[in-house]
């Protein structure tokens, strides 16, 4: 089984897990094949890493799974976690208690997201201050901060732009590269 990892530091894995992030764009590495149907140009979906219907991990350290109280009972006994205690890279996806079930895949410019989408991205509607603007409302995500304050826009795209420039590096949005859309629900846990 696949895993999948969601930044920890903006909240996005506990977004998932609560059902409010259902949607994930990832960007393409290498070449996408264009084609043509029904005289309309497009991009073939093309070496994406998860496929509609699979199954795929969610990772998360060990350190975040509640190992004393989980289904595993006494198989971490005795475990020494190591690297993995902190580090999810290092947990094996037969010990990763949460799923996601891949529900669709698409490919377009990150640019190309709806409000909607941002939302679905993990995109959090606001009406508290500092975080509102003048219509009264604002958007944002988990845990930006710079000197206690927090990040905030009057639009669901401009706070997915600043967390995907926090996620991704300096500049991702402005360069609108193309992205896989993942549409996915969670699925039973272990």
């Amino acid at each position: 089984m696949k895993k999948i990892m969601f930044n920890d530091r903006y909240g996005l894995t506990q977004a998932v897990l609560e059902g409010r992030k259902t949607m994930t764009r990832r960007i393409v590495k290498g070449v996408l094949l264009g084609h043509v149907q029904n005289g309309m140009p497009g991009m073939a979906v093309v070496g994406a890493p998860y496929k509609v219907g699979e199954v795929v991990a969610v990772a998360q350290a060990y350190r975040d799974m509640n190992v004393a109280n989980d289904s595993f009972g006494s198989k971490w006994l005795g475990t020494d976690f190591g690297q993995a205690w902190r580090n999810k890279m290092f947990v094996k996806t037969e010990y990763m208690p949460h799923r996601i079930r891949i529900t669709n895949v698409r490919v377009e410019r990150l640019q190309d997201i709806s409000d909607e989408d941002c939302i679905r991205e993990g995109i959090k509607q606001i009406t508290t201050s500092p975080y509102q603007h003048l219509n009264g409302i604002g958007y944002t995500f988990n845990g930006w901060s710079n000197r206690g304050t927090g990040y905030s826009s009057d639009t669901p795209r401009g706070a997915f732009a600043a967390l995907i420039d926090k996620v991704s590096g300096k500049g991702t949005w402005e360069s609108n590269p193309w992205v896989y859309v993942y549409e996915f629900e969670l699925v039973n846990s272990l």
